[in-house]
């Protein structure tokens, strides 16, 4: 890859921090570009002129092109730089490791995150909100931990960590923010804790970005 890649987030943003984890495992250098999420600086006419959907991440390549979406950019990745994979050969364990990240990417982090919330606070007030949002983390992290419960660990397919861990991991964050519990989810936690060592992981937590406050 010629020229330097930009990554375009924030550093509390779970799909962000997915793309951090991503781009760090394939051994890619990146500049982080801040859009602070809670100045509403994503709404601003110029982000949104590149991004219509005004949300991050967005990787910036060398030549100006905007990848948006997280799970598009992590599967372009993979595609542009095959090695070390996330994904591996066999055709029917890549969709079964895809259908857990999707739970977590489609159908758990969209329905809490902070633009549905302010929705629900504004229909129904603060308290309802955080209800909201709990009780959709929870049915997410169900779904994952019965399908993990199904596989060997200690990851969630296995010996290796694969594109499902990548979103895992971000998802306990706001799990714990909005003070779910945790101890029902014994398979989940023990993916956390496999993975957390592991350099590209580690350095792609909130806490260790630039923007980290």
């Amino acid at each position: 890859m010629n020229g330097p890649l930009r990554l375009h987030g924030y550093f509390r943003s779970g799909a962000a921090w997915r793309v951090r984890i991503g781009l760090n495992w394939k051994g890619l250098s990146y500049e982080s570009l801040s859009i602070d999420l809670r100045t509403g600086a994503q709404g601003d006419a110029a982000w949104r002129a590149r991004n219509p959907q005004a949300m991050v991440p967005a990787l910036e390549l060398p030549d100006g092109t905007l990848l948006t979406q997280s799970l598009a950019i992590l599967e372009w990745l993979e595609e542009t730089v095959p090695e070390p994979a996330f994904l591996p050969a066999d055709p029917l364990l890549r969709a079964r490791i895809r259908a857990m990240a999707l739970v977590i990417a489609a159908d758990t982090h969209p329905v809490q995150n902070l633009g549905v919330l302010k929705r629900v606070e504004a229909l129904a007030g603060a308290d309802a909100a955080r209800d909201w949002a709990r009780q959709t983390i929870v049915q997410g992290l169900s779904a994952c931990e019965a399908l993990a419960a199904r596989e060997a660990g200690p990851f969630a397919f296995g010996a290796e960590p694969t594109l499902a861990d990548i979103l895992i991991v971000p998802q306990l964050f706001n799990a714990r923010r909005f003070g779910v519990a945790l101890s029902a989810f014994p398979r989940i936690l023990e993916i956390e804790a496999a993975c957390a060592p592991i350099p590209a992981f580690a350095r792609a937590r909130p806490e260790v970005q630039p923007d980290a406050d």
